[in-house]
């Protein structure tokens, strides 16, 4: 696997398809990015209807294929400023709140903790309910309680922003773009 040249943001997508065409969107306009799928991740890429060749046009994409998720090793070398994990499944963001980095996307976030590398994660299960696009069509979706506090949760973690909405994550993408554009951090 070569190294990027220059640091790079890496994405994650977790085994959710909420909001997943606005994201890959955001991906698509954004210069310098490598993206992360977990298993369930490239699943749920093929449910939505997304080549994954196409996906690999102009970034590197690594996949959830090794045990000990080789890839997360660019995150010491300096490769990447910044992890996005958007969509974050609620399997995701429970499994970030405590520590448990068993997939690809989840040992990112743990490895980008340890590095201090900033993580901006944009949570499906923000409201007691909402609509969601599954494949084909919108649902009505009630997020479980537990869910709920554990986005509050991860809100609290040290280098981690929590975007409740699409919206919020571009704010985030453009405050660190533009953090990085002036100083060194």
């Amino acid at each position: 696997m070569p190294q990027p040249t220059e640091p790079r943001i890496a994405w994650a997508l977790s085994g959710s398809g909420h909001y997943l065409k606005e994201c890959v969107e955001i991906i698509r306009r954004l210069p310098n990015v490598d993206l992360f799928l977990s298993e369930a991740g490239a699943e749920v890429v093929r449910m939505y209807g997304y080549e994954l060749a196409k996906l690999k046009e102009g970034m590197r994409v690594y996949r959830d294929n090794t045990a000990s998720a080789v890839p997360v090793t660019f995150l010491y070398e300096g490769s990447y400023h910044t992890v996005v994990i958007a969509p974050a499944s609620s399997n995701t963001i429970a499994k970030c709140v405590m520590g448990i980095s068993d997939t690809l996307v989840t040992n990112i976030y743990a490895q980008a903790g340890k590095c201090r590398i900033p993580s901006i994660v944009y949570a499906c299960d923000t409201a007691p309910a909402l609509i969601s696009e599954a494949p084909g069509r919108e649902v009505w979706v009630y997020p479980r309680p537990i869910d709920l506090e554990n986005v509050g949760r991860l809100a609290v973690f040290r280098d981690t922003k929590v975007a409740l909405s699409i919206e919020e994550l571009e704010r985030a993408l453009e405050q660190r773009l533009q953090c990085l554009s002036t100083s060194s951090s």
